[in-house]
């Protein structure tokens, strides 16, 4: 990277904001900066934008070079033939760096279009100036309420830091991931990373405490050779999922019209994540799910696991699952099975694990716990528990699923194991869709990963479970 890193953090973490170009009625980008508690300036030469962006409480300026103070990060929105004017005035102030919205660069495949992102591209190299983009959607910092989104959160802590070439799929994979109840500490949509490519900000999020886990989205790699040995060397660190795009001949086609970038050959990227230890997403439910189980679960001993299901068919459906992403379902212990038929009378119903639970649960907790009491105990259970969940009466009484999540939490504080739910809609219960997607957040906000079915909970904790077996087998550090 060219570009220091001092003045990337200014960008990354910009103290104060400049926005030029932007407009009304919505304005958007000012708008996305209400809760940004530093100095927000607007740069913008329109007359009859002029007077509504004062009415909003923001100073206007003619220029970047007039703006009182340092600036940090210079959000840039105005037409592809102005952006020349922005990037210049910016290097004359000593910016931080500067997120370039405007799109219609080299990915249109225009040749002068294409000069135009060289011409911009040398600007900041010769003056060191980071630029996030062009043709993107830029930063979002949870801590201090830089977004690009109005629906991304403010707050304090973080659990993930994502980078994506696609802004839709930036906004989609942090606002996915607080509707789980996972903190996003910063999204960088990179767009046709021109001056600053993927290994830079995998690097940079490398290295940031903050973020404990990296999800990114790409459509290729500008640096094949960098990228696979920056990513080699961060997932030995810390998981880093990687979805990739475009990963059919169409998908390919269209990346080159979306961001420009050439996607790489399926083999040959496929082989990469495989050799670095990265763990492979293949949509952005695979993202988030994956997400969900590396934030929320711990690492597992091994893969036997204990399946609580609420029917006899649901507990062959949850098996099935299991297995196929590579777990054990092992018989318990005699002594297990002795403790457990002494309260696990439901006819029909089976504790053999996979358990068939519900009449057994019922509407207290007791029996849960004692089922919970076994498995901590019994040394086959070395990969975790999976269990489906029920909404039902959620809405008009949360307590009951309190109490199962309270007993839920005391076995992986007592264990150390992964435990993972989960709620389907008009699943073996029979619950409505609106209260499943309430009862779900109230799971995810105890900080438990939550699935909709089976097969995306199986295969999320399976990914998490080869990422950690990689880990050892390479002897990597933690930080």
């Amino acid at each position: 990277m060219s570009i220091e890193r001092a003045r990337l953090e200014r960008t990354l973490n910009p103290g104060s904001v400049v926005v030029v170009g932007d407009k009304g009625p919505n304005f958007q980008w000012l708008s996305n900066l209400n809760e940004f508690s530093g100095p927000v300036y607007s740069v913008q030469v329109d007359e009859k934008e002029i007077a509504s962006i004062e009415q909003k409480g923001y100073r206007n300026f003619k220029s970047i070079t007039e703006v009182p103070g340092e600036v940090d990060l210079v959000i840039c929105a105005v037409p592809r033939q102005v952006t020349p004017i922005v990037v210049a005035d910016a290097i004359k102030k000593g910016a931080g760096g500067i997120s370039m919205f405007t799109s219609g660069f080299a990915e249109t495949g225009e040749p002068q279009a294409a000069e135009l992102q060289r011409r911009l591209v040398a600007m900041c190299h010769e003056a060191g100036m980071p630029l996030v983009g062009p043709n993107c959607m830029g930063v979002y910092n949870r801590r201090l309420g830089v977004k690009f989104s109005a629906m991304q959160e403010k707050g304090e802590g973080g659990d993930v830091g994502i980078v994506s070439q696609s802004g839709t799929h930036g906004i989609g994979m942090t606002l996915g991931a607080q509707r789980l109840g996972i903190r996003v500490t910063r999204t960088i949509s990179i767009g046709n990373a021109a001056v600053l490519n993927e290994c830079d900000y995998l690097e940079y999020l490398r290295d940031d405490p903050d973020c404990p886990v990296i999800v990114m989205y790409l459509e290729g790699a500008r640096d094949g050779r960098r990228f696979f040995n920056v990513l080699r060397e961060t997932a030995r660190r810390k998981p880093v999922v990687v979805w990739r795009g475009g990963r059919s001949r169409a998908g390919a086609r269209a990346v080159r019209s979306h961001t420009g970038s050439l996607a790489s050959d399926l083999a040959v990227w496929d082989g990469l994540i495989r050799q670095t230890g990265a763990i492979p997403a293949h949509s952005i439910d695979d993202a988030i799910d994956t997400m969900a189980a590396l934030v929320f679960t711990s690492e597992p001993r091994g893969r036997g696991v204990a399946l609580i299901a609420m029917t006899g068919g649901q507990s062959v459906a949850i098996t099935d699952q299991f297995e196929r992403a590579g777990f054990e379902v092992p018989e318990l212990s005699a002594r297990s099975y002795k403790r457990l038929a002494e309260f696990f009378t439901t006819i029909g119903g089976s504790y053999r694990n996979p358990f068939d639970a519900a009449s057994t649960i019922g509407r207290e907790t007791d029996n849960l716990r004692k089922i919970l009491e076994i498995l901590a105990e019994d040394s086959a259970i070395d990969g975790g528990a999976a269990i489906e969940l029920g909404a039902r009466g959620f809405e008009q009484d949360p307590s009951r699923l309190n109490a199962q999540l309270d007993l839920l939490d005391r076995f992986r504080e007592r264990t150390g194991l992964p435990l993972i739910a989960m709620m389907p809609v008009g699943g073996a219960m029979g619950d409505a869709e609106e209260a499943v997607v309430k009862a779900r957040a109230a799971v995810g906000a105890r900080r438990f990963p939550i699935y909709p079915n089976f097969e995306r909970g199986a295969a999320a904790l399976g990914r998490v479970a080869t990422y950690h077996e990689f880990r050892k087998s390479v002897g990597a550090r933690a930080d």
